[in-house]
């Protein structure tokens, strides 16, 4: 294919509590080259901006290109976003509030910038990229560090009236449960998240519960990690097998709500500890979404987990910054 003339390419940010990726994309959207960089959010806003700006320059580097062949950035942030203005109005990760991504970013990079809810910019990607655009109606789930989720509703990415829509980590599930970071109880985000299966795995040992993991990290558990649950459950360990069991049905749950809410037609699930644990908990999940979803309102929905992985957020960056751009 002939190379696409002077600023036509695209690129993706996510921006993580831990970490920033980038990736350069074609206007097909077909990735070209990626870039990594810790956050190191406890530098403050600007710091963190000076190194969204730096992974960047580094993504344009190795893919041998300069930013005059960039045509514009997508980034999906944690937390509440105005996506019109590009500020990022509450980030509790990254300790940020009404901070000016998008200004900051353009007059560091001198391209235009968009900015969105790193869910919504998942969503975003599975939906255009994954399938295809086809679905009218989906939801999408990312199980992580916390919980989010993002809404396409009639082909279009749903902000609701304060652009906050989609922050389906906060159904309260279970009334009087444990506490959520958002101050809540019971939150979906406190009984699924990697966070709350990491808490409960803690709470047992401490209550006596016997599981290999002890022995493979000592008795505090501090270096726990996903890929270690997997690990465990091909030990056959109970105690880890239960934990997971229960943060799947609480997925499920959560699911048959939206499916009586939005009746969508795909149900897609990612993030962090789907893409480790796919083959122990989507069984769970599929079975208990249907149990519970109202009787009649899921013939021919599917659900499913995303291929994308780790890539659904630059992916949807480069999405948001292709629709934003047309």
């Amino acid at each position: 294919m002939p190379e696409p003339t002077k600023q036509e390419l695209l690129i993706g940010v996510d921006l993580g509590g831990t970490k920033i990726l980038a990736g350069v994309f074609t206007p097909q959207l077909k990735l070209q080259q990626t870039a990594k960089l810790s956050t190191k959010s406890e530098r403050g806003f600007d710091a963190v901006v000076a190194r969204i700006a730096r992974c960047v320059r580094d993504v344009v580097d190795e893919a041998d290109l300069s930013l005059k062949n960039i045509r514009a950035i997508g980034i999906g942030a944690p937390g509440a976003i105005d996506p019109d203005s590009g500020e990022v109005i509450f980030a509790p990760n990254l300790r940020w509030k009404d901070a000016p991504l998008k200004k900051e970013l353009e007059r560091a990079l001198d391209v235009p910038v968009f900015v969105e809810n790193d869910c919504n910019i998942c969503t975003l990607g599975v939906h255009e990229v994954e399938l295809k655009g086809k679905p009218r109606d989906l939801i999408g789930i990312f199980l992580g560090t916390g919980i989010g989720g993002g809404l396409i509703l009639d082909g279009k990415l749903y902000g609701g009236f304060n652009k906050t829509a989609g922050e389906l980590g906060h159904m309260v599930i279970q009334v009087g449960g444990p506490k959520c970071g958002c101050g809540n109880n019971g939150c979906f985000e406190a009984l699924a998240s990697r966070t709350a299966i990491f808490r409960e795995i803690q709470k047992a040992v401490k209550d006596g519960g016997k599981t290999v993991l002890t022995e493979m990290l000592g008795s505090d558990l501090a270096e726990l990690k996903s890929g270690d649950l997997r690990k465990a459950l091909r030990k056959g360990d109970k105690l880890v097998e239960k934990v997971i069991e229960d943060a799947a049905e609480y997925t499920g749950i959560a699911i048959a709500n939206l499916i009586n809410i939005f009746n969508p037609e795909v149900v897609v699930v990612g993030g962090g500890v789907i893409d480790a644990l796919e083959d122990e908990m989507m069984s769970i999940i599929v079975e208990t979404a249907l149990d519970y979803a109202m009787p009649g309102t899921t013939k021919g929905i599917e659900i499913i987990a995303s291929k994308l992985g780790d890539l659904a957020g630059i992916t949807g960056g480069a999405v948001l910054a292709k629709q934003k751009v047309k």
